[in-house]
């Protein structure tokens, strides 16, 4: 039995728990938030980690490779080398190049905090330029790497909206408009395994935001 840890807030832990839930593996989840992790699973305290028979991992890409390996039916790749690594790359282009950049607006998009207006600039600008880089490689067709659900699924459907959230309230639009972004992830929210992750992330969400602040 797998055991997914962390806590259904996080974008990057609910890509894993939406991979487990497609391709129909049993596992368990066990809550624990930040500051409250198993620092011999998790060395640096980051969410998710997955407990495994054979021991730890943390890193969601490597989760996400682990998963595949374990179980490679249904598969979430391609079966070329090739078509895998181009769902690969972008699963590493939505998560280093969008996410990661997007996520310095998140302490003003969602935490009541500020961000400096050279930090806006500076995040802003980069985001165009990725956003733009990010169109000519995906495809919306009508999923992310083509026709097939993949793991790139997996990651742009609890990605894309806090890219599309964080813009749209600190610069007053979404820097996604133009990308079809909305079409994909209301044909994405129509999957039951969605649906559930999304319940879950609302429900937890409203938790983490009741904890007493340390």
């Amino acid at each position: 039995m797998l055991t997914l840890c962390g806590f259904s807030a996080s974008n990057y832990y609910n890509k894993v728990k939406l991979q487990l839930l497609e391709k129909g593996l049993p596992f368990e989840e066990r809550l624990a938030w930040v500051g409250e992790t198993d620092r011999t699973a998790t060395p640096l305290g980051k969410v998710p980690y997955l407990l495994t028979p054979e021991g730890p991992l943390c890193e969601s890409a490597v989760m996400a490779d682990y998963i595949e390996a374990l179980h490679p039916e249904p598969a979430l790749l391609p079966p070329g080398a090739y078509g895998a690594a181009k769902v690969r790359e972008l699963v590493t282009f939505l998560e280093l190049h969008l996410e990661l950049v997007a996520r310095n607006l998140y302490p003003q998009a969602f935490f009541g905090g500020t961000v400096s207006e050279s930090a806006r600039e500076k995040v802003g600008a980069q985001l165009e330029k990725n956003i733009a880089a990010f169109g000519q490689l995906t495809r919306f067709d009508p999923f992310i790497a083509g026709s097939s659900f993949t793991l790139a699924d997996c990651a742009a459907i609890v990605h894309l909206p806090l890219v599309s959230s964080a813009t749209k309230i600190v610069f007053g639009r979404d820097f996604l408009a133009d990308l079809p972004v909305r079409d994909y992830l209301a044909r994405m929210g129509e999957r039951p395994h969605v649906q559930r992750v999304n319940a879950d992330r609302k429900a937890n969400t409203a938790e983490m935001l009741a904890r007493p602040k340390k």
